[in-house]
């Protein structure tokens, strides 16, 4: 199988093509614009494959896509390509209607040209796999709101609420996708998951810039009182459910992939304080007392959502997946692969600065 990956050189993108390639005999064409998020270094495991093809192409260049479509003639879709960050879409949410709103509608026709000129076989063969956050549905009341605060949670059914404008053209390509499949009949699937972490990750999310500004002796900074709840999701089981998806998920589908790790942003750091204490000491002359020492709280960003927590039963029930990871198992994998590839990081800042 052919499998056309867009944002294949960016965080959790270039998780799901090492996964394809090292684990199958499926062929992947990484269609990436290099933002500052997207990484070729993220690919250096598989990029010698014969089985892996990059295409320098950005989602909203729609005869450029119609080259590599024909060229390639893909038997499947997985759209990753989007920009991500909260913060950036409050401070400048152009890049973000732009990508992830004309981007999915540019890639979505194109597609739907082509499939419409496959064979009958190929057709039904086809899928269109859109990758989304549970960013959409908004927030969860909190713990200090409500005393079963527990029994809440984000399902397939659940209603869109986004607050910020990176969700809100989340939202929108969501809807897109679907439509295109109502109007149209292309045969689509959107997954919704939770917050991902792990290897390769860029600096600026929270866990990676905590690890980094913790090495570093910078503070370690935690918005409002840190009591923000997320689901955490290590990126390698998030790539597997994706895989297992576009392999065994049904048209028209729904799955929320989640880890089933509810944690406070504070929680999130000071376990990361507590590991970084085991794994890379502070040394006896450093003016640092500990990790713990660095954590300042700063002002709260605007519309920060309270809690998210996925209800992962329907992919687990349909299509047999769960996370192998724990939170505390995949957050040492992963300050340990931060640890050994400073230089890494140090490229990736670099290229951030870059006009």
């Amino acid at each position: 199988m052919k499998i056309l990956v867009t944002g294949g050189a960016g965080f959790i993108g270039s998780a799901l093509v090492r996964h394809i390639i090292q684990n199958s005999q499926d062929t992947v064409i990484n269609v990436d614009k290099l933002t500052y998020a997207g990484n070729l270094e993220n690919l250096r495991e598989v990029d010698a494959s014969e089985r892996y093809v990059f295409e320098h192409c950005d989602v909203c260049n729609r005869e450029k896509l119609e080259e590599i479509f024909a060229r390639h003639s893909p038997d499947a879709v997985m759209h990753l390509a989007a920009e991500s960050h909260v913060d950036r879409s409050i401070n400048g949410p152009a890049a973000f209607i732009e990508t992830n709103i004309i981007g999915t509608y540019t890639l979505l026709e194109v597609a739907r040209v082509y499939w419409d000129r496959l064979n009958e076989h190929r057709k039904e063969r086809f899928r269109f796999h859109h990758v989304s956050t549970d960013e959409v549905y908004g927030d969860l009341p909190h713990p200090s709101q409500v005393h079963d605060a527990e029994r809440y949670t984000f399902k397939e059914t659940s209603p869109y609420a986004p607050s910020s404008p990176y969700s809100a053209s989340k939202a929108s390509s969501d809807h897109l996708v679907r439509a295109w499949m109502r109007t149209y009949g292309l045969p689509v699937i959107v997954t919704n998951c939770s917050n991902n972490y792990g290897p390769y990750h860029f600096p600026e999310k929270l866990i990676p810039l905590v690890i980094l500004n913790a090495i570093e002796g910078k503070p370690l900074p935690v918005y409002g009182k840190g009591d923000q709840i997320r689901d955490w999701l290590y990126v390698e089981d998030h790539a597997k459910a994706l895989y297992r998806v576009i392999l065994e998920g049904t048209a028209g589908a729904d799955y929320n992939i989640g880890g089933w790790n509810e944690k406070t942003n504070i929680e999130v750091v000071e376990t990361i304080c507590s590991l970084l204490q085991e794994l890379a000491p502070v040394p006896p002359v450093s003016p640092i007392v500990n990790y713990r020492s660095l954590i300042t709280f700063v002002k709260d960003r605007p519309g920060h959502d309270l809690r998210y927590a996925i209800d992962a039963s329907k992919i687990e029930a349909e299509l047999n997946w769960k996370p192998e990871e724990t939170f505390d198992s995949g957050m040492r994998k992963t300050i340990q692969w931060y640890l050994e590839n400073t230089d890494w990081c140090s490229r990736a800042r670099c290229r951030a600065r870059q006009p």
